[in-house]
């Protein structure tokens, strides 16, 4: 079972060696948890956070299958494989990240932290487990809801095979808790863990980097109560005041390199599956285009010509197919379709989809778009709204140096763009700020989707940025944007009694428009 995996071979091992022959079934050379250097499975759990080395299959199926084009920032005429921008009843997509998860998320991560708990040699590690596994915790929750938390991956440890779902409220409770504890813990006089994908190319700055990733971890756990608990988002947004990421030096970076187990999953899974047929959205291009982005050259490209000319690209709109029935989905009747066919829409810039392409875990563009939201919204912080909004634009357009080539853009023209485009206008500041948020989260495609969930609310529906949705025929949605994602349907097979219960508590049931708990309307 996908839960626990280690558990369920141990057990079988064990059933086959009577009690009288342990010692001599024993092997001496085996690798136990006494002897296993866990700093190994630090870089497993951070390497496994970027996708699976099952081909990227959850990277493919659920994050750009589905979710970039939920969120507008892809759209495909492919009903098969790319199917997010028409809402359709892709069940198998859907939860092909919760099952990857668990068995190759959770499990290390679980792990690690068992192997470290207790054990003075491994203590920045052990506080390093907490945060690992409350950041994967947290996708696994903001993208289904009530998920097993407390129980999970604890087969080996507890014989516990089928896991009871815990309620997303009492797991947020406790992600802020084990994030605030675990960063504060940090101690730079203790052990540097040599295991450390993100930050351990400097171990002299090692642990302040890892306490600012803490801090704005939290940060982000707690604005996305924003609707549901603005008390308690408002209380970790003031702990966490000058706490958090101070410029792109402090983001956390998986920098890819070839091979099975380091390269990029999203270039791995696209470029190994179907590359041309995802295209980037109208939206987004249109967006970029609107003020003269100079993202728009390094992101976008048509992959037919290699062409970065920003006047000549051009995105998809969602919720098209070639031919059918239907000439209002019909791509071939609409204005936009090109003299070159499909080969005419803009792809993602093969400097930006590559094997060797870094993965932005989080960043400080991302950390200060939250706080000029916090700032804006209610008033919380020693710095303005404005301040922290102009610092993530600036931080947006400069991180894309992470990428090398010509993909640096320099403060200098970041500045000149802000001042010149997007300069603050409190009148639509929130609005200003998430929808930076949202160019800024391309190939962050769940972090971006949850964000534009936590910012519509009955006053504002759409969210940020207002997003038009499609109603595509056969759509599951009522042609609304999906709020969640559905199950897998192995769940009703291996932890049916969980599942249903936890679907009991879901207001419509197993669906993409049931609301979570912190999306509340």
């Amino acid at each position: 079972m996908k839960y626990l995996i280690a558990g369920v071979c141990m057990l079988i091992a064990f059933a086959s060696c009577k009690k009288d022959l342990l010692k001599t079934n024993t092997n001496p050379t085996a690798v136990t948890g006494d002897k296993y250097d866990p700093n190994f499975l630090l870089t497993t759990t951070q390497l496994m956070y970027t996708g699976s080395t099952d081909f990227g299959a959850e990277n493919w199926s659920t994050e750009w299958g589905q979710v970039s084009a939920f969120i507008q920032h892809t759209a495909s005429t492919n009903t098969g494989f790319y199917s997010g921008d028409k809402y359709l009843n892709a069940v198998g997509s859907f939860g092909v990240y919760f099952d990857h998860a668990y068995i190759y998320q959770v499990q290390p991560v679980v792990e690690l932290y068992q192997l470290t708990l207790n054990k003075p040699q491994y203590a920045n590690l052990h506080q390093m487990a907490r945060i690992m596994k409350a950041l994967i915790f947290e996708r696994l929750t903001d993208l289904y809801g009530d998920i097993p938390y407390s129980s999970a991956g604890l087969g080996y440890y507890n014989r516990i095979y089928t896991p009871a779902y815990d309620k997303q409220q009492d797991i947020y409770t406790d992600l802020l808790k084990e994030v605030s504890q675990a960063t504060d813990s940090l101690n730079a006089n203790l052990d540097k863990p040599t295991g450390d994908v993100f930050y351990s190319t400097d171990t002299t700055v090692q642990i302040s980097h890892w306490k600012t990733f803490g801090y704005t971890l939290l940060l982000r756990m707690a604005m996305r109560l924003t609707k549901v608990d603005p008390a308690t988002a408002q209380s970790y947004v003031t702990k966490v005041d000058g706490l958090t990421m101070a410029s792109n030096d402090d983001n956390a970076i998986v920098q890819h390199e070839l091979g099975n187990e380091t390269q990029n999953r999203d270039a791995w899974s696209i470029i190994g599956n179907d590359p041309l047929d995802l295209k980037l959205c109208r939206t987004y291009i249109d967006s970029l285009k609107f003020n003269n982005d100079p993202r728009l050259p390094i992101m976008a490209e048509i992959t037919a010509t290699g062409d970065t000319d920003p006047a000549d690209q051009v995105g998809l709109p969602p919720g098209f197919i070639i031919g059918g029935s239907n000439p209002a989905t019909d791509i071939t009747k609409d204005t936009s379709y090109t003299a070159a066919g499909l080969d005419g829409y803009s792809n993602l810039n093969d400097n930006i989809l590559s094997y060797t392409a870094p993965s932005l875990i989080l960043t400080y563009a991302e950390s200060e778009f939250l706080l000029a939201d916090a700032a804006k919204r209610w008033g919380v912080g020693s710095v303005s709204a404005e301040v922290h909004y102009k610092n993530g634009v600036i931080a947006a357009l400069t991180q894309l140096a992470a990428y090398g080539g010509s993909s640096t853009i320099s403060e200098g023209d970041a500045e000149t763009f802000y001042d010149t485009y997007v300069a603050y206008n409190d009148a639509n500041g929130l609005n200003q700020i998430n929808t930076q948020f949202w160019l800024s989260t391309v190939m962050n495609e769940y972090e971006a989707w949850c964000n534009w969930r936590r910012t519509s609310s009955a006053d504002n529906p759409d969210g940020y940025p207002a997003l038009m949705p499609t109603n595509y025929t056969g759509n599951v949605t009522g042609g609304t944007i999906p709020r969640r994602l559905a199950y897998p349907p192995s769940e009703k097979v291996t932890n049916g009694a969980n599942y249903n219960a936890a679907v009991a508590l879901l207001t419509g049931g197993d669906k993409l428009t049931s609301r979570m708990w912190w999306d509340s309307k």
